[in-house]
């Protein structure tokens, strides 16, 4: 039976680890992104200068949308500095071996920090679900404005599925008049084709959803061995289809919310629309970013938990590489999954998957 005592003195280490864990955490974001936005001030001020970007916008529609982006993408690094910073300094201070010494197994040390992980990937997945996305859409149209000068205004040969065996085609659309030229519409029915409607152009109706005015167009209607030709000028008609579907302007993945791109993806599924990987794999991604604190915590803990003579600087400099390789391993296998056949689930979370077998290879190495 365990002594009120001691386990009073365990309940206390606790909420010490977690304080410890978490105030080191928020230091090193507060450190690191400092440093981040000096760099990107230094870098962009030119243009900043030579594009007359107001100093208001700079600092609310570009930097306070920049940090938190910024801080959410490599939380795990953060994470992992956390914990080889201050366990580090724990080993080294011999309060490590003061806890084992009252009975405390790395096992049960675990439990304050995968608390701490639970509570940064809950804030990690939340911020970057629901609310990063929505100052990304004023971060990004700022950069367009003044710092890139790129929006996608044009899109080429588009076809997707706009109903269930009808098939739409846009050899070019211009969003500045919200026109797309040489277009075609045909309709199935048992794999039969029922009807097919061309026409010089189709102008999406801005003031409606879904309608489109056609212009200069022949429609044919197959009825059997019969067929049906009808022409003219210009015709108001209802296609289940907007600009928005295929004109994917750059990083607009990064602007929606978890539940509107899961949304987008099954829509654009069913429609047949191919060009959908890089919205596939955010939506994975912020999932497997959330676990990624379990693992990089185990990872570090592990590691920093035992007292060497390379001390804090050893620990921190294999934390640093271990952290960078996975952040690098995850853009490459992203990488792939777009440009190759690689699954976005799989190319998402294969970092993780590997990370976690190191951690539990070094967990059976650790200190017991």
């Amino acid at each position: 039976m365990k002594s009120p005592l001691r386990h009073k003195i365990i309940k206390r280490l606790d909420r010490y680890i977690i304080a410890k864990f978490l105030g080191t955490y928020i230091f090193a974001i507060a450190l690191i992104i400092s440093i981040a936005v000096v760099f990107d001030i230094n870098e962009k001020m030119d243009k900043f200068m030579t594009n007359n970007a107001p100093l208001q916008e700079i600092v609310f529609d570009y930097y306070m949308n920049f940090i938190p982006y910024f801080a959410n993408l490599f939380s795990p690094l953060f994470v992992f500095i956390a914990v080889i910073f201050f366990t580090s300094k724990l080993a080294e201070n011999s309060e490590i071996i003061a806890m084992f010494s009252i009975g405390m197994s790395f096992k049960r040390l675990m439990r304050p920090y995968m608390i701490s992980a639970a509570l940064i990937a809950i804030l990690t997945f939340f911020l970057g679900a629901f609310i990063i996305p929505e100052g990304n859409i004023t971060r990004l149209n700022f950069e367009n404005q003044y710092i890139k000068k790129k929006k996608v205004t044009y899109a080429r040969n588009i076809q997707l599925e706009v109903d269930t065996g009808v098939i739409a085609y846009i050899e070019r659309y211009e969003d500045y008049n919200k026109t797309g030229y040489r277009f075609s519409l045909d309709k199935f029915e048992d794999k039969k084709l029922v009807s097919h409607l061309t026409a010089r152009s189709i102008t999406y109706d801005t003031t409606s959803t879904y309608r489109w005015k056609v212009k200069n167009y022949m429609l044919r209607e197959l009825k059997g061995r019969k067929e049906q030709i009808v022409k003219g000028t210009e015709l108001d008609t209802t296609i289940i289809m907007e600009p928005s579907d295929f004109l994917i302007a750059r990083n607009q993945q990064e602007m929606m919310t978890s539940p509107e791109l899961k949304t987008y993806i099954d829509k654009q599924k069913q429609r047949g629309f191919a060009n959908i990987k890089e919205f596939e794999i955010e939506y994975h991604r912020r999932i497997a970013m959330s676990f990624a604190s379990f693992i990089l915590t185990a990872i570090g803990l592990t590691l920093s938990s035992r007292k060497t003579k390379g001390g804090m600087g050893l620990h921190l400099g294999l934390g640093l590489a271990l952290s960078f390789s996975y952040i690098l391993f995850q853009t490459v296998s992203s990488t792939f999954a777009i440009n190759g056949n690689m699954p976005a689930v799989l190319a998402v979370w294969m970092p993780n998957i590997l990370y976690a077998i190191i951690a539990i290879y070094l967990y059976t190495k650790a200190p017991k």
